[in-house]
């Protein structure tokens, strides 16, 4: 489903990624954990091409992009048309309503129907429990409502991939559950998931595989309960003492 060869990357003198090899499988949830700095963020960014690699390959599905040779700008945008991509801090229009924000990608950039896709984002909506927000704008809804809109935004598109970057983090410990949910539900009907989180419980109960990366390097990777109970490497069980 995805394949990740020899991915690099630098900004300036700074090597971020620095040969990452990665598999997933189509329906596999892939976690990644790790300190800050690690590069996680900016390898979830390379597979939809928000960032572009200096070095290596993307493959989704049958589309494969090699970086180490001239890419073109409609190669990186049918690449980042496979993925849907949740942020930490929603990136929600605030002068549209739930129904709008869903809708607008959709109808703007693929030319879908209006009437079509609204049919489409009001179950979008229901299936992340906020059928009874279609016309709230951001400001009326709570933080864990406005990423559950920005999942189903990203649903809108109907991606191969779901890819989440930290989609818990800005939000108050109350509101976690509830994206959680919504992201565990996915995972059991079958979605392929690439998800970088602090969240250790989710991690635990939901990845098919945990990746722990520092330095830009992939340090361990395993079940969940081989990384999170017997890790091989002393710097994962440095890491994961200090988030007990």
């Amino acid at each position: 489903m995805i394949s990740i060869k020899g991915l690099k990357k630098r900004f300036d003198d700074l090597e971020v990624l620095k040969g990452m090899d990665v598999e997933v499988r189509k329906g596999e949830v892939i976690v990644l954990i790790g300190p800050s700095g690690s590069g996680k963020t900016t390898f979830l960014r390379c597979l939809n091409a928000l960032e572009t690699p200096n070095e290596g390959s993307v493959s989704i599905g049958e589309m494969n992009v090699d970086f180490s040779e001239k890419v073109t700008t409609a190669e990186l945008l049918k690449l980042r048309r496979r993925t849907g991509m949740v942020f930490q801090n929603y990136n929600l229009f605030p002068h549209m309503t739930a129904l709008q924000n869903v809708m607008e990608g959709p109808v703007m950039v693929q030319g879908k129907p209006k009437a079509e896709m609204k049919e489409k984002a009001i179950r979008l909506l229901e299936k992340v429990g906020l059928g009874d927000k279609v016309d709230y704008y951001p400001y009326q809804l709570s933080g864990g409502q406005q990423q559950r809109v920005g999942i189903a935004r990203a649903l809108a598109i109907e991606p191969q991939v779901m890819l989440f970057d930290e989609p818990t983090s800005a939000l108050d410990p109350e509101l976690v559950g509830e994206v959680l949910k919504v992201m565990k539900d996915l995972a059991e009907e079958g979605m392929t998931m690439v998800v970088v989180t602090h969240e250790m419980r989710f991690a635990k109960e939901a990845a098919d595989r945990v990746i722990f990366m520092d330095g830009g390097h992939i340090v361990e990777e395993g079940s969940p309960q081989d990384v999170f109970e017997a890790p091989k490497h002393e710097r994962t069980r440095q890491f994961l003492n200090l988030i007990k």
